[in-house]
């Protein structure tokens, strides 16, 4: 496969676009990187019930009340997972989350059950499958942002919150940039027929600069020990690529070339954020176990 410089360069400027932004989030303060993810999360939502519903055609009957009622419950989840460093004058976002998102549960079903032509099943088990692809996946993105963000009364004695989640994002972008210039060069054996681009080659070539360079920046600042920044990419490059793999299956079985067009010519909000959402879980389920320093 020759490399295509222009589709390099629009790869390459659509990438750089994607890590400031998220870096934006991060850097700025704790606030934005919560509104910056809450607008993806919306986004990643609507393309979701979209696609789904081209899937299964019943999904598109779905009430008014289920269909944003869902996203705002999956909102809640992301509301929960912060900390005293939310606060809107007296109220915590925390507790908001969770008292909102407990009304929803109770409310929701029975609004379902008075106002849809006809309740199935399947379209419960949709939407609970999406808040636990999407919310929760952002929920513990958020929580991960919230790590190293600690409070002395309502005062912010030290924010170091932006180093694993802008590391993790960093890691994303380097295997997927890395992937494709990889597989360009030198990528002969297919990976998978879901996505008939990919290579061994690319994969693998991929993962193991992603590891080192991820590693190296690591070591370098000495923000953490270097064998947690080895695992974080490492999850980030295995995972990411099956977070990849999965949202192309589902755009296939959904007879879609792109998610959305959120990036005009690159796609939607599921399309830039895809690895993100699978890898997410998994590295904070690696953080909670071992990342003690």
């Amino acid at each position: 496969m020759a490399l295509n410089v222009q589709t390099l360069k629009t790869r390459s400027l659509t990438a750089t676009v994607f890590v400031l932004i998220m870096l934006l989030g991060l850097f700025w303060n704790h606030w934005s990187f919560f509104v910056l993810f809450s607008i993806i999360h919306f986004g990643c939502w609507m393309e979701y019930q979209k696609m789904i519903g081209l899937i299964d055609k019943d999904y598109r009957q779905i009430s008014s009340f289920h269909k944003y009622g869902v996203m705002i419950a999956g909102w809640c989840i992301m509301l929960y997972f912060t900390n005293d460093a939310f606060m809107i004058g007296s109220i915590h976002l925390h507790s908001l989350g969770w008292w909102l998102g407990l009304i929803l549960v109770f409310i929701l079903p029975i609004i379902e059950l008075l106002f849809a032509r006809e309740v199935k099943p399947q379209n419960i088990g949709y939407s609970a499958i999406g808040l636990l692809y999407i919310s929760l996946s952002w929920g513990l993105m958020i929580d991960l942002r919230c790590a190293g963000l600690n409070m002395q009364g309502e005062k912010i004695v030290s924010d170091t919150g932006y180093l694993i989640p802008a590391g993790l994002i960093f890691s994303i972008w380097i295997n997927d940039t890395m992937a494709y210039i990889v597989g360009s060069l030198i990528g002969k054996t297919p990976f998978s027929s879901i996505s008939p681009k990919k290579t061994w080659e690319g994969t693998l070539g991929g993962a193991i600069l992603c590891i080192l360079i991820v590693s190296l920046t690591g070591w370098w600042m000495k923000s953490l020990h270097v064998i947690h920044w080895v695992m974080i990419s490492l999850i980030a490059a295995v995972v990411g690529t099956a977070g990849d793999l999965l949202e192309s299956k589902l755009k296939r079985m959904a007879n879609l070339k792109d998610s959305g067009s959120i990036m005009p010519g690159h796609g939607g909000f599921l399309d830039r954020f895809d690895s993100l959402i699978l890898a997410s879980p998994f590295v904070w389920l690696y953080v909670r176990l071992f990342v003690t320093d």
